[in-house]
């Protein structure tokens, strides 16, 4: 009998056969990225962790809850706060996956620059946001979540500038050696 599908005979092939005990199991992984399990336990992916759940995403998850659309003033705290968090994410998969050590054409330096940029923008938007819950009415949904979201936003900018510390002190001791 012919299978209907040569792809069928191969995948049963295969299931079968490492499934045989006096066969050697070889490992067929080819990946050259590592996930590191111990980079959430250090201060930078602490930090990069609180920069992306606790701190970055609430602050425009409480706005975007709102009517923000009606100040431009919220639209450029919502753009921030979604550019910034997106970037983040993707840094964060960059240093848990080791990537940034296999790729050496990179200047890495440029995850200070990055920090450092993201804590400006922050603090400004912190202010701006700050500024701008004195126009929603007192006790109101709006106040509420407005406010929330500027004290989170200027603890996004502090734990931005932290991760801009700890670049520059990486920075200085590769520019040392």
């Amino acid at each position: 009998t012919f299978p209907l599908c040569p792809c069928i005979m191969d995948r049963t092939a295969v299931v079968t056969s490492s499934r045989d005990s006096s066969l050697p199991q070889f490992n067929t992984s080819t990946s050259t990225l590592a996930f590191d399990q111990h980079f959430t336990t250090n201060t930078t992916g602490i930090l990069l962790l609180a920069e992306i759940v606790s701190v970055g995403m609430l602050v425009w998850i409480l706005v975007g809850g709102t009517d923000y659309f009606h100040l431009s003033a919220l639209s450029w705290v919502m753009f921030v706060a979604i550019l910034l968090w997106i970037l983040t994410i993707c840094l964060f998969i960059i240093y848990l996956t080791r990537a940034h050590s296999r790729i050496p054409q990179i200047p890495w330096t440029t995850s200070l620059c990055f920090n450092c940029s993201a804590a400006v923008l922050y603090l400004v938007t912190a202010v701006i946001e700050a500024v701008t819950v004195n126009q929603a009415i007192r006790g109101r949904h709006n106040y509420n979540c407005w406010a929330a979201s500027a004290f989170f936003a200027f603890l996004a900018t502090l734990c931005y500038a932290g991760s801009g510390y700890l670049s520059y002190c990486v920075w200085k001791t590769k520019e040392e050696q």
